[in-house]
């Protein structure tokens, strides 16, 4: 039997699984089924807090940073309520916090 079912707003930017790979990435499956994959490199490179946006506008790369290592790695993730996760990278950098709606909007505009 086959169920019409129908994708609500909530259900895109739920995050219904997270998969981390401290060496590569992490892997999100959104509750309507969406999986959307980023690098490490991408997500140190662009993370959202307001320290990294700082360096961003300055024309400066928020990472890797002069003295710093090279390549990221994530050395813990946690949950941040049931909107967004927050990383802490081996260069020390642990204030970014990457909201869920953000995180698949960015899939979907470099996807699309």
């Amino acid at each position: 039997m086959h169920q019409n079912h129908r994708v609500r707003d909530e259900d895109v930017t739920r995050a219904e699984k997270i998969d981390v790979d401290r060496e590569e990435g992490i892997t999100i499956v959104f509750g309507d089924g969406a999986r959307c994959t980023f690098a490490n490199d991408e997500l140190r490179a662009n993370c959202p807090c307001a320290t990294c946006r700082g360096f961003r506008e300055r024309g400066e790369d928020a990472w890797p940073r002069p003295g710093g290592p090279t390549e990221a790695r994530i050395l813990a993730a946690e949950l941040v309520g049931a909107w967004g996760l927050n990383l802490a990278w081996n260069d020390g950098h642990a204030t970014g916090i990457y909201p869920f709606d953000s995180l698949r909007e960015w899939c979907d505009h470099r996807d699309g």
